[in-house]
């Protein structure tokens, strides 16, 4: 990844959500170097939160636009696995955490988490998921987002990003709701 554009704060922040990393001992990136690839494509003030593989950054939008790719390929090829790359400007991920429909059914909020869809899905992809399929998990799909409600745990759960990635015909990656307002709040600083 090359290109150094400046800096500066009046670039737009952003948050990386990449999927697999530092899961179970498998695929492993440390987060110095994550920061350091996302540094070296041109991104500016670089962070990272745990090692799940969250980075928040600043870009203008054509680098924006190009980072999932670049960095997919950047951890390919400086780490020998493909990881899917999400991205979510600081005002999406506001509006994401604003939006969870199952805190005001009064959810726990250990049970609740969001997968992050790096397309929006087809009306007729997201008409032909099984409301069913895990029960007593709850999902709804909010344009790129899936909230999901697990009260049992989402390692429990059969609404795995493999099945949505399937059914909807794109990219997700999961993350718990700490993790979301966590970032959200980090991004808005």
């Amino acid at each position: 990844m090359a290109s150094r554009p400046p800096s500066g704060a009046s670039r737009p922040v952003h948050v990386a959500l990449l999927r697999g990393i530092n899961v179970g001992g498998k695929h492993p990136v440390p987060m110095p170097e994550l920061a350091a690839l996302f540094a070296g494509a041109g991104c500016g003030d670089v962070r990272t939160y745990i090692q799940s593989g969250n980075v928040i950054f600043r870009a203008d939008a054509a680098l924006a636009a190009r980072l999932p790719a670049l960095a997919a390929e950047a951890i390919r090829e400086r780490f020998g696995f493909p990881v899917p790359v999400v991205l979510r400007r600081a005002d999406e991920l506001a509006a994401a955490a604003a939006a969870n429909p199952f805190l005001a059914e009064g959810a726990e909020p250990k049970a609740l988490h969001v997968a992050f869809l790096a397309d929006a899905p087809a009306p007729a992809a997201v008409a032909g998921l099984e409301p069913d399929r895990s029960p007593p998990d709850r999902f709804l799909v909010v344009g790129r987002e899936v909230y999901l409600h697990c009260p049992n745990g989402v390692a429990r759960t059969r609404l795995t990003t493999a099945w949505l990635d399937s059914r909807l015909a794109t990219v997700s990656t999961l993350r718990n709701w700490r993790t979301v307002l966590t970032l959200a709040r980090m991004a808005a600083e």
